[in-house]
C-alpha cells in the first residue's frame, strides 16, 4: 500500500525569504568548472588566499593539546582580552573586553543583536542596495524594513540627511555598514558620529557592520568606536573572515554596550551555546604582530587589484561611478546596456565564464540596472574578465534611448 505524502506546510517567514543569488551563481560557476571550462570567478564575497600558516599551526596545536571543549557563551576570555587590545593598537579605541562577544560568524552575531533589540512591528532602516541577509534577518523577526534608496552622488551610502528626511516614528535600530558591501564605500568618521547622536536622542541603535575594516585604501583603518563622545546606542559588528582571511572558520564578534551582554550571553547559550573552539585558538594566533604583518601586504594586494579592475573598466569604457575606498567590491551601473542584470549576469557567465552577482541580490532600487564584481582574484584574470565583458557587450543588441 503506497505511504501517503505527507505535505506539512512551511512557516510563513520561512517562505517569505528570499535566496541568496550569488550562491547560486557559485554554484552555476562551480558546475561549469566540473565540465571542463575555465571560469573567472568575481562573484562570491571571499578572499582568494588560503587562511595564514600560522592560523593552521594553531589550531593543530590547540587539538593536540585537547583544547577541544566548549568555551563560555561569550568567547574565550583570551580572545576578548586580545581583542580590545588589538582596538587599542589598530584602531586607537579603548574598549572595555567585557563588551566583546565572540559568535559563529558575523551572520550569529547579527542575529542576536537584532533578537536582542527588536519586537515584531519595530522599524528597521538601512540603505538599498545593502548585504541582503540584513534584509532576511529582519523578515525572521517580523520586524519592518524602512528601506532609503542611495546611489552613486552619496557614494551608495546613508548620510545623516537622508536618515532625517527618512526618519519615521518606530524606528528603532539603523544599520550601516563602512566599508560597504556590494559596493565597497565609506562613511567618514563625523558623520558616523553625528548619525550615532541623531538617534541616541532618538532612542534607537546605530548597528554598524566594520567586518571589510582593515580592507581599506590610501586611507588609514577605522572604527566608529574610536571616537570621543560616542553614545551608549552604537554596536559593532566584524569578523575573521575578510580582512583575516579566516572565512570557513565561521568566527565573528560584536561589541554591544555593557547593558546588553548578559542578553547577549543568555541568546547565545540557547542559539549556539559556543563559537567552534579551534577556530578561537587560531583567531588569538591571528592577532599577532607578525599575522597582521602579513595581511597588511594581503591588503596592498587587494588594492591593486582595485586599481587595476577601475583602470582597466574605464580602458574599456564601461566608467564605473565609484572607485572603491574598502573591501574588495566594485558596484557597476550597467544600465546602458541592459536593464536587467540578472540576465545579463546568467549571459555573461554561460558565454564568457565570467562570473559577476547581479545588483538584485542586495536590494530592489535600481538593482536590474547594476552587477557587483569582486576583484578576489589576481590581477592577470581581472584584465581578461574585463576583455571578456568588453567582447560580450559588443554583440549585444543596441539598447534603445528612452
Amino acid at each position: 500500500m503506497p505511504t501517503k505524502t505527507f505535505h506539512a506546510p512551511l512557516s510563513k517567514v520561512a517562505q517569505a525569504i528570499q535566496p541568496f543569488r550569488v550562491m547560486k551563481i557559485l554554484g552555476e560557476a562551480k558546475a561549469l568548472e566540473a565540465s571542463g571550462r575555465q571560469i573567472i570567478h568575481m562573484e562570491i564575497g571571499e578572499p582568494d588566499f588560503p587562511s595564514l600558516d600560522c592560523v593552521h599551526q594553531a589550531a593543530f596545536e590547540a587539538m593536540q593539546q585537547g583544547l577541544t571543549h566548549y568555551t563560555p557563551t561569550l568567547g574565550l576570555p583570551a580572545l576578548r582580552a586580545k581583542l580590545a587590545g588589538f582596538y587599542r593598537n589598530f584602531y586607537r579605541a579603548e574598549v572595555d573586553a567585557g563588551r566583546f562577544m565572540i559568535t559563529p560568524g558575523s551572520s550569529s552575531a547579527l542575529q542576536l543583536v537584532l533578537t536582542a533589540t527588536l519586537n515584531p512591528g519595530d522599524k528597521v532602516l538601512m540603505s538599498d542596495p545593502a548585504y541582503p541577509c540584513n534584509r532576511q534577518f529582519v523578515n525572521l523577526l517580523h520586524a519592518d524594513l524602512v528601506s532609503v534608496p542611495v546611489d552613486h552622488h552619496s557614494r551608495y551610502q546613508l548620510t545623516l540627511d537622508k536618515l532625517k528626511d527618512h526618519w519615521q516614528d518606530g524606528i528603532k535600530l539603523v544599520m550601516i555598514a563602512s566599508p560597504a558591501n556590494p559596493t565597497g564605500t565609506v562613511i567618514e568618521q563625523t558623520e558616523l558620529l553625528a548619525m550615532a547622536q541623531f538617534l541616541a536622542e532618538r532612542n534607537a541603535y546605530l548597528l554598524v557592520d566594520e567586518i571589510y575594516q582593515g580592507l581599506v585604501y590610501e586611507r588609514p583603518a577605522e572604527s566608529i568606536l574610536a571616537n570621543d563622545n560616542l553614545p551608549e546606542n552604537v554596536i559593532v559588528i566584524n569578523s575573521f573572515s575578510k580582512f583575516f582571511g579566516m572565512t570557513g572558520w565561521r568566527l565573528g564578534w560584536c561589541i554591544a554596550p555593557l547593558s546588553l551582554m548578559p542578553v547577549l550571553d543568555r541568546l547565545g547559550q540557547n542559539l549556539f551555546l559556543a563559537a567552534p573552539t579551534p577556530a578561537q585558538y587560531a583567531a588569538l594566533r591571528v592577532l599577532e604582530d607578525d599575522a597582521l604583518e602579513q595581511l597588511e601586504q594581503r591588503r596592498q594586494v587587494f588594492e591593486r587589484r582595485r586599481n587595476v579592475l577601475f583602470r582597466a573598466m574605464q580602458q574599456a569604457g564601461f566608467n564605473p561611478k565609484v572607485l572603491p575606498q574598502g573591501a574588495f567590491y566594485l558596484y557597476w551601473d550597467v544600465s546602458g546596456w541592459t536593464d536587467d542584470s540578472e540576465t545579463f549576469a546568467a549571459d555573461l557567465l554561460q558565454q564568457t565564464g565570467v562570473a559577476l552577482t547581479p545588483g538584485t541580490d542586495f536590494g530592489e532600487y535600481k538593482a536590474k540596472q547594476h552587477l557587483r564584481l569582486a576583484y578576489t582574484t589576481d590581477e592577470t584574470q581581472l584584465q581578461t574578465a574585463v576583455d571578456k565583458i568588453a567582447e560580450y557587450i559588443k554583440q549585444l543588441p543596441e539598447k534603445p534611448l528612452t
